[in-house]
């Protein structure tokens, strides 16, 4: 045999030993062994780089090159499902099924609701060829690379009688026992801990690095199966085959034709999903039959032949050892309960927000308290109640924190609120660092190359004290004597790149007291340029629609505040965008002026985002959902079929992309 015939018989006996090790849970030879094999095949395909395939087994580890995602519009929208959290809404959703089905006969596939990170597969001729996740349901990013570290997912399928091309959808998981250690690690190391096993698989698999991802140890459940030329018309029959060609498909899975059959697998679940290795959330019920789906169809969110039934959150009674406050970019104070250490949900819990004074005084809460805790949703610890009866004698209240317990200036509690706020914006540590956080958020200026661990860095170094300092730093600054000259070239160039950002979200990134992207839209359209906004009085500010008078109230003592304008000014200095562009001034107008517009499909000439750019611009208000209200539909390629079907029912005017640039005058 020679080597290009051994690469190829390596790469079956890995994929195989692959699949009995992560899918089966049955493997036949050692790590010892497969890490031979493994090692041989790496080395055959170093001698023969002809012979590269995306698909090897050898790319599962990763790489730590960087790169951006991509976006990817869906073939098939990533629609949600309708929630229930009773046994009455599940009848009412099985009779409702059973009168859009006009009394024929269904079956209900009952299948377990996993806790993590929903993605799309495709595969052609049998192999792993694009991997995105849900996004906003009509796009997502491109992370094939991250999703070949993942073991349990088949980079070639085994078996025969799988489509030439199909989609598999499911949900990336990091399992519990990955969660403890990762959050241990982190702790350790005085890194924030993950809030939950979903956004830590959510980080993981958005990493820019493949080999983190690999290291990360994830997992995958796949549970829905699309494409032209399906084995069957049964759902759960094509997952029995997906299952042979190689996909982790649950074994909390059952066809069932009755009510009392779905209640008796609620029942069993509820109990039972505590034993299992990864987060669960609930119950998903699905039409059997996918010409019965079709039938049943779609509203404007999600299909009417599915619906996800949540289970009740887990209760545990636990020990209050003390309460300690946090600070938040805006200044609020968040109080925070430490406890004794309680398994909840499938992880362990040592702290709970208590929101507020009125919070904290409406539990009546009492310092070393036993307390009964929560998780909402199966995420969020939260405490629901107080053990008074276990409570000690000469117990006293918990009382509030009077002073910031970073700066230790004299909280203050402002007319109407149910917050206190510490008010040193200009030096209290934890608000600069979380203004900087928020100015280089994706949304703001979307400065990708730094982070908060990044922001907490430079601040312990006297790099930045304020936003305007980051326009200051140079490679030298932070290139470790030369060790890191790559990747301090990246954060300056990407620092030098914000510069770009529009006057918009410019605006949105002051981090001006209740100013939001909308709101920071409005102002920046109307009064056009920084020092408009900040001359602007209270009568003018609530004359904007949409702007309230806290909004202006607290815009007004942001400019009136020397240290904020001192930041402004050299934002301008450094070349920020602090008026419309030309450009955009050119683009303004009212032809949609008081016209609600929804946007669907795919389109050649812009983005979906820049569409709703140009109708906000001109005057219009872009919506996701189609009324009664909607003035019209801007369609592109492949519009859903339930906004289209709603469309028609509801008389709504659908207009193409040609006719929508036509209309505006804006040349293609």
């Amino acid at each position: 045999m020679d080597e290009k015939e051994r690469i190829l018989q390596l790469r079956r006996q890995l994929h195989e030993h692959n699949y009995r090790y992560y899918v089966l849970s049955q493997p036949v030879i050692g790590d010892m062994e497969f890490d031979m094999m493994m090692h041989e095949l790496q080395e055959l395909e170093a001698r023969h780089p002809e012979m590269a395939d995306p698909n090897s087994p050898t790319q599962r580890v990763g790489s730590d090159l960087s790169k951006d995602f991509r976006q990817v519009e869906h073939r098939y929208p990533m629609l949600s499902l309708a929630n229930t959290y009773s046994e009455q809404d599940v009848a009412e959703w099985y009779e409702s099924v059973s009168r859009g089905l006009e009394g024929e006969p269904f079956e209900v596939c009952c299948e377990m609701k996993y806790d993590g990170l929903s993605i799309s597969l495709t595969y052609r001729d049998g192999r792993l060829v694009q991997a995105v996740t849900r996004g906003d349901g009509v796009r997502g990013d491109d992370v094939t690379d991250n999703v070949r570290t993942i073991r349990c997912i088949p980079l070639v399928l085994t078996g025969s009688g799988y489509p030439r091309e199909f989609e598999i959808r499911g949900e990336i998981l990091m399992p519990w026992s990955v969660f403890e250690r990762l959050n241990a690690e982190r702790e350790a190391a005085e890194e924030p801990l993950f809030a939950n096993p979903r956004n830590a698989a959510s980080g993981t698999l958005k990493s820019q690095s493949s080999a983190l991802v690999a290291s990360r140890r994830l997992d995958a459940y796949l549970y829905y199966l699309l494409g032209d030329t399906l084995p069957a018309d049964g759902h759960y029959e094509n997952l029995m085959e997906a299952r042979r060609w190689g996909f982790k498909i649950s074994d909390g899975m059952r066809k069932v034709k009755t009510l009392q059959e779905i209640y008796d697998f609620i029942s069993h679940w509820d109990t039972e999903r505590k034993q299992l290795p990864v987060a669960t959330d609930g119950i998903v019920l699905k039409v059997n039959s996918l010409r019965q789906q079709r039938a049943l169809g779609y509203t404007a969110k999600s299909p009417r032949w599915a619906i996800a039934y949540k289970f009740k959150a887990e209760r545990e009674r636990t020990r209050l050892v003390e309460v300690t406050f946090q600070v938040g970019r805006t200044g609020a104070v968040t109080p925070v309960a430490n406890m004794e250490p309680v398994l909840l949900a499938g992880t362990t819990v040592r702290r709970a927000t208590l929101n507020n004074e009125d919070f904290i005084r409406s539990l009546d809460l009492h310092e070393g308290d036993y307390v009964y805790v929560e998780k909402g949703g199966e995420i969020i610890p939260k405490i629901v109640g107080v053990d008074t009866a276990a409570r000690r004698a000469g117990a006293a209240p918990v009382a509030f924190a009077t002073r910031c317990p970073e700066c230790g200036t004299e909280l203050v509690r402002y007319e109407g609120e149910a917050a206190h706020y510490c008010p040193n914006d200009a030096g209290c540590p934890p608000q600069i660092k979380g203004r900087i956080e928020h100015f280089i958020s994706r949304r703001a200026m979307n400065i990708d190359s730094l982070g908060p661990e990044t922001v907490d860095d430079y601040w312990r170094r006297g790099l930045i004290h304020n936003v305007a300092d980051l326009y200051d730093i140079t490679p030298a600054d932070i290139d470790g004597g030369g060790a890191r000259r790559k990747s301090a070239l990246k954060i300056v160039q990407g620092i030098a790149a914000s510069r770009a950002v529009p006057f918009e979200r410019v605006v949105f990134a002051l981090g001006i007291r209740f100013v939001g992207e909308t709101a920071a839209k409005l102002l920046a359209r109307h009064f056009k340029n920084i020092d408009a906004l900040a001359a602007a009085g209270l009568q003018e500010l609530t004359a904007v629609s949409g702007i309230g008078d806290a909004i202006a109230r607290s815009i007004i003592s942001y400019f009136h505040t020397p240290a904020n304008v001192e930041i402004v000014e050299r934002l301008r200095a450094c070349g920020l965008q602090m008026s419309l562009s030309e450009e955009q001034m050119a683009g303004m107008g009212d032809a949609l002026k008081g016209q609600t517009v929804v946007i669907s499909g795919v389109f050649r000439h812009h983005s979906r985002d820049e569409y709703k750019a140009i109708i906000e611009q001109n005057g219009g208000k872009s919506v996701g959902s189609i009324s009664s209200k909607t003035s019209f539909v801007l369609a592109g390629d492949n519009m859903g079929p339930a906004k289209l079907q709603k469309a028609e029912k509801l008389g709504i005017r659908i207009m193409g992309e040609e006719e929508f640039l036509e209309k505006l005058k804006i040349k293609n």
